[in-house]
């Protein structure tokens, strides 16, 4: 649903570069192995895979290897929702944390985390869907 506005985003400046974290790559990889999700271009976790190698030959994308202050930056992100549960919170702040320790800009097209990002005063893009009528 999201693909031409991030390809759009992603194409606009040559300069910038994609990271994944583990989070995110684990996300990748269960979307293109979700039917529900990918319609009849389901992959398997193999073709997935090779997806995700397709991307990584892109030399403007590589993964990003959790730094050694990421659990604590995770805690402390967690620490004003303790009272809550969610699984979608435990995932957004992991991002802010991830975004935080590796000083990278986070780029969503989640208001509620582009909202949090920018309350912990973290660099963050966020993306507009385009509707049908545009």
């Amino acid at each position: 649903m999201h693909s031409e506005e991030a390809w759009a985003w992603f194409s606009r400046d040559d300069d910038d570069s994609l990271f994944f974290c583990r989070f995110t790559q684990l996300g990748l990889l269960r979307l293109l192995a979700t039917s529900s999700i990918m319609g009849k271009d389901v992959r398997t976790i193999g073709e997935a895979w090779m997806v995700y190698d397709r991307w990584l030959e892109d030399s403007r994308i590589g993964i990003r290897q959790e730094p050694f202050e990421l659990d604590s930056a995770f805690r402390a992100a967690t620490r004003s929702f303790s009272r809550l549960s969610s699984p979608k919170v435990l995932g957004d702040c992991y991002l802010l944390a991830v975004s935080q320790t590796t000083e990278a800009t986070l780029v969503t097209f989640d208001r509620g985390l582009a909202s949090a990002c920018r309350k912990a005063r973290q660099p963050v893009v966020l993306l507009e869907t385009l509707t049908a009528t545009g």
